[in-house]
């Protein structure tokens, strides 16, 4: 990462492994020397505040707000919350997986959260940087054996990582440096995810046209009865999905994910499915077959997602995928091929009016579910030729291959930019590189 940065003329080894080297000057501190644990309780009037890795510490009501989203509120015994000032730093349930959040406003938090008062040679921005380093989490991670989903970081896990110091003025010099190199990269980031989302936008634009309209820009249309449909060609039917089955919908198996053994039934789950409609191979995961034999998939069985944020997200199995069955929160659909491609089905799963009304089939709870029974009334728009059917198949394999091909690039390119932007603020809040010098650039 030096490359175009000057390094500090000596360095001193800091005995610290996720450290490293640090400049001379530098100092390395007791972390409770710089950060004390505030242990006030709330009062009743305090604004109850929300610790995310996306937006820091903000108030509930507008993480809420941004994230379209409820979230508990505590209604009683506001006596368990604690105070949290502006300009206090909180360790939260997830610092072990992205760092300690900045609080910038005051107000009350989960008991469950510690809140951390800096002392007076702290500069705020600086170690704003500092938490989030990649080495810095990865040596708070170390302070336990027993870090996992839902597992509570301490004051007694953030006081066992010694921290580097360089002078106030110093750090300072590395926030502004940051603020304004991490400023240009985050731009070119928002300008790659927009290139992202219009070629996406593109793809799921020709996969919609293809399996509504056809191929035949001159087909005579015709009303299809459906709202979210509109015109389709003429001589095409409109389906329920639940009428183009040769069995009925089949659940998953409600089993743990535990097995491992590659001899096995591969246990097919959302998180294994990839974007480019293949299984990822570290995600792998299996069930013994006495347990998976109800379960298993044949050749083009349809899988549909029916709980939670994955709701409606679809996936088309294959047999050279090897023997799988599938998880309880999925949905098997095995489609008559005879009359019906299950090509086109899926394809049609990818498309608008597919996602229109997955939103107005959600049955309203406190976990979005799509039952069985709404995606059989689904309408789907056939072409009754088989030969039709595999034109437009081909059709959109075609033109899908093509985008997916940019969409891959794009995405590439955002993690090099996004890695590049990790490495820059672990050496500069790390001592790699000198900015003490630095200059923001004035376009005249």
């Amino acid at each position: 990462m030096t490359g175009r940065y000057q390094e500090y003329s000596e360095y001193k080894n800091s005995n610290l492994e996720w450290l490293g080297s640090i400049p001379q000057h530098w100092e390395i501190r007791y972390s409770k020397w710089l950060f004390s644990e505030r242990n006030t309780k709330a009062t009743k009037n305090d604004e109850m505040l929300t610790a995310s890795q996306k937006y820091g510490v903000i108030p509930q009501k507008e993480f809420m707000r941004l994230e379209q989203q409820k979230v508990v509120q505590v209604q009683t015994g506001h006596e368990i919350l604690k105070s949290v000032k502006k300009n206090d730093f909180v360790i939260s349930m997830r610092s072990f997986q992205g760092g300690i959040e900045f609080c910038g406003y005051d107000g009350s938090v989960s008991s469950a959260y510690v809140p951390l008062t800096p002392s007076d040679e702290v500069d705020l921005g600086y170690f704003k940087y500092l938490f989030k380093s990649k080495q810095y989490i990865q040596a708070l991670q170390s302070t336990t054996n027993l870090v996992r989903d839902g597992q509570a970081l301490r004051y007694s896990n953030f006081v066992q990582v010694k921290l580097p110091l360089p002078e106030k003025i110093e750090q300072a010099c590395i926030a502004n440096f940051l603020d304004h190199e991490t400023a240009k990269i985050d731009t070119l980031i928002s300008k790659q995810q927009k290139l992202l989302g219009l070629l996406k936008e593109k793809r799921q634009a020709v996969v919609s046209h293809a399996v509504t309209k056809g191929l035949n820009p001159d087909a005579e249309m015709k009303d299809s009865g459906v709202e979210w449909l509109g015109k389709v060609p003429k001589h095409w039917q409109v389906k329920r999905l639940k009428q183009l089955l040769r069995k009925p919908f089949l659940y998953g198996a409600n089993e743990a994910a535990l097995d491992t053994n590659r001899e096995h039934p591969r246990f097919i789950r959302i998180t294994d499915m990839a974007s480019d409609g293949t299984l990822k191979d570290e995600t792998f995961r299996s069930l013994s077959p006495e347990i998976a034999a109800p379960y298993m998939l044949e050749n083009n069985d349809i899988l549909l997602a029916r709980s939670g944020a994955t709701v409606g997200k679809s996936f088309i199995y294959k047999k050279e995928f090897g023997d799988s069955c599938f998880a309880g929160y999925l949905i098997k659909a095995s489609i008559k091929e005879q009359l019906f491609s299950p090509n086109l089905i899926y394809w049609f799963c990818q498309s608008d009016c597919y996602w229109k009304n997955i939103g107005g089939s959600q049955i309203q709870s406190t976990i979005q579910n799509v039952s069985a029974e709404k995606y059989g009334e689904i309408k789907i728009p056939i072409p009754p030729s088989s030969t039709e059917q595999d034109e437009i198949c081909s059709y959109i394999e075609k033109k899908t291959s093509k985008i997916d091909d940019l969409i891959s690039a794009c995405i590439t390119q955002i993690d090099l930019t996004n890695e590049r932007k990790t490495a820059l603020i672990s050496a500069a809040v790390t001592g790699k590189i000198d900015v003490r010098y630095f200059k923001e650039e004035v376009n005249e």
